[in-house]
């Protein structure tokens, strides 16, 4: 194939993605999106409000919303008090939502015996070069416009 490797890069993540979206409706995860990882990489460590994740996300508060209520009806989210200001709600994974994220990781995992450390180092390095390594490392990806 002749494409460049950014293009090639984005396209292989493209169809891993789509293959373990695919994976994971498989095993009753129906009704997750790709969207849903952009919001579930903040709720991993955190609790945030849905101001806070909106900020996070650099979407509006309506569309952070939005995505929390996909979640909590999917199950994977629930809405808590705060433990200081009863008034404001946080938001948090569910066990069905920490399930999720180690379904997801492990089906990732599996992806992996495709991959070499060669093929990893190339990526690292053009996501170094082309400033998203930072991103990555502190989960504050934003989600894809």
């Amino acid at each position: 194939m002749d494409i460049d490797v950014a293009t090639l890069a984005f396209l292989a993540g493209s169809s891993a993605n789509d293959a373990v979206l695919q994976q994971l409706r498989e095993i009753g995860h129906e009704g997750v999106r790709i969207s849903h990882g952009y919001v579930m990489q903040h709720l991993v460590e955190g609790e945030p409000t849905v101001s806070e994740l909106g900020e996070l996300l650099g979407v509006t508060q309506q569309a952070a919303s939005k995505q929390l209520m996909e979640l909590q009806r999917l199950g994977y989210v629930e809405r808590v008090p705060d433990r200081v200001d009863s008034r404001t709600r946080r938001a948090r994974l569910t066990e069905r939502g920490r399930q999720l994220v180690e379904d997801s990781r492990r089906l990732r995992r599996e992806l992996d015996v495709y991959g070499s450390e060669e093929v990893k180092r190339v990526l690292v390095k053009l996501l170094v070069a082309t400033g998203g390594a930072e991103t990555v490392l502190r989960r504050k990806v934003p989600q894809a416009r």
